[in-house]
Protein backbone atom coordinates (compact mmCIF):
# COMPACT_ATOMS: atom_id res chain seq x y z
CA UNK A 1 0.00 0.00 0.00
CA UNK A 2 1.22 3.42 -1.07
CA UNK A 3 1.72 6.91 1.21
CA UNK A 4 -0.55 8.65 -0.78
CA UNK A 5 -3.69 5.05 -0.24
CA UNK A 6 -2.97 5.25 3.30
CA UNK A 7 -3.42 9.16 3.67
CA UNK A 8 -6.50 8.78 1.45
CA UNK A 9 -8.14 6.11 3.72
CA UNK A 10 -7.66 8.13 6.97
CA UNK A 11 -9.30 11.28 4.86
CA UNK A 12 -12.06 8.89 3.96
CA UNK A 13 -12.52 7.65 7.19
CA UNK A 14 -12.37 10.86 8.90
CA UNK A 15 -16.56 11.66 10.15
CA UNK A 16 -15.52 15.42 9.69
CA UNK A 17 -14.58 15.10 6.05
CA UNK A 18 -16.59 12.07 4.28
CA UNK A 19 -19.57 10.63 4.67
CA UNK A 20 -21.63 7.50 3.93
CA UNK A 21 -23.36 7.72 0.85
CA UNK A 22 -25.24 5.34 -1.40
CA UNK A 23 -24.21 4.89 -4.89
CA UNK A 24 -25.90 3.25 -7.39
CA UNK A 25 -24.72 2.09 -10.61
CA UNK A 26 -27.51 2.54 -13.64
CA UNK A 27 -29.35 -0.46 -13.74
CA UNK A 28 -27.60 -1.93 -10.74
CA UNK A 29 -28.26 -1.81 -6.74
CA UNK A 30 -27.51 0.41 -4.06
CA UNK A 31 -24.35 0.50 -2.24
CA UNK A 32 -22.70 2.19 0.25
CA UNK A 33 -19.73 4.17 0.16
CA UNK A 34 -17.66 6.94 1.75
CA UNK A 35 -17.41 10.11 -0.04
CA UNK A 36 -16.39 13.77 0.21
CA UNK A 37 -18.95 16.02 -0.15
CA UNK A 38 -18.26 19.69 -1.59
CA UNK A 39 -20.76 22.38 -2.81
CA UNK A 40 -19.15 25.32 -3.64
CA UNK A 41 -20.65 28.20 -5.36
CA UNK A 42 -19.46 28.81 -9.16
CA UNK A 43 -19.46 31.94 -10.83
CA UNK A 44 -19.96 31.87 -14.48
CA UNK A 45 -18.76 34.37 -17.11
CA UNK A 46 -21.31 34.88 -19.31
CA UNK A 47 -21.23 38.36 -21.48
CA UNK A 48 -20.44 41.06 -19.35
CA UNK A 49 -22.41 39.45 -16.68
CA UNK A 50 -21.43 36.67 -13.89
CA UNK A 51 -24.04 33.94 -12.83
CA UNK A 52 -24.28 32.41 -9.48
CA UNK A 53 -24.55 29.24 -9.11
CA UNK A 54 -24.62 26.55 -6.61
CA UNK A 55 -23.34 23.22 -7.48
CA UNK A 56 -22.39 19.72 -5.54
CA UNK A 57 -19.32 17.70 -6.41
CA UNK A 58 -18.15 14.48 -5.01
CA UNK A 59 -14.91 12.96 -4.27
CA UNK A 60 -15.14 8.79 -3.98
CA UNK A 61 -12.37 5.93 -3.84
CA UNK A 62 -11.82 4.38 -6.90
CA UNK A 63 -11.59 1.38 -4.62
CA UNK A 64 -14.98 1.61 -3.75
CA UNK A 65 -16.72 3.03 -7.67
CA UNK A 66 -14.15 1.74 -10.12
CA UNK A 67 -16.65 3.29 -13.12
CA UNK A 68 -18.93 6.17 -12.42
CA UNK A 69 -20.58 7.10 -15.36
CA UNK A 70 -23.08 9.86 -16.27
CA UNK A 71 -26.48 9.12 -14.63
CA UNK A 72 -25.33 6.83 -12.50
CA UNK A 73 -27.37 8.27 -9.06
CA UNK A 74 -25.96 8.97 -5.91
CA UNK A 75 -28.02 10.05 -2.31
CA UNK A 76 -26.92 12.09 0.16
CA UNK A 77 -29.13 11.67 3.54
CA UNK A 78 -32.49 12.40 1.71
CA UNK A 79 -31.45 14.28 -1.32
CA UNK A 80 -30.84 12.01 -4.17
CA UNK A 81 -28.32 13.54 -6.94
CA UNK A 82 -27.87 12.11 -10.56
CA UNK A 83 -23.90 11.96 -11.53
CA UNK A 84 -23.47 14.79 -14.51
CA UNK A 85 -20.55 14.92 -16.97
CA UNK A 86 -17.75 12.54 -17.48
CA UNK A 87 -15.95 11.83 -14.04
CA UNK A 88 -12.27 12.93 -13.17
CA UNK A 89 -9.88 11.01 -12.01
CA UNK A 90 -6.81 12.07 -9.55
CA UNK A 91 -2.86 12.31 -10.57
CA UNK A 92 -2.76 9.30 -8.62
CA UNK A 93 -5.42 7.04 -10.25
CA UNK A 94 -7.32 6.72 -6.98
CA UNK A 95 -10.27 9.23 -6.84
CA UNK A 96 -13.03 10.02 -9.28
CA UNK A 97 -14.64 13.63 -8.57
CA UNK A 98 -18.28 13.49 -10.28
CA UNK A 99 -20.52 16.76 -10.49
CA UNK A 100 -23.86 15.97 -8.91
CA UNK A 101 -27.32 17.47 -10.65
CA UNK A 102 -30.56 17.28 -8.47
CA UNK A 103 -32.32 14.13 -9.57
Amino acid sequence: MSAFTTALDALFADAHLARDVAYTADGGTPAPVRAIVRRPDDTTAFGDARLWSESARLDLRIAEVPNPRPGDRVEIESEVFLIQGEPVRDRERLVWTVDLRPA
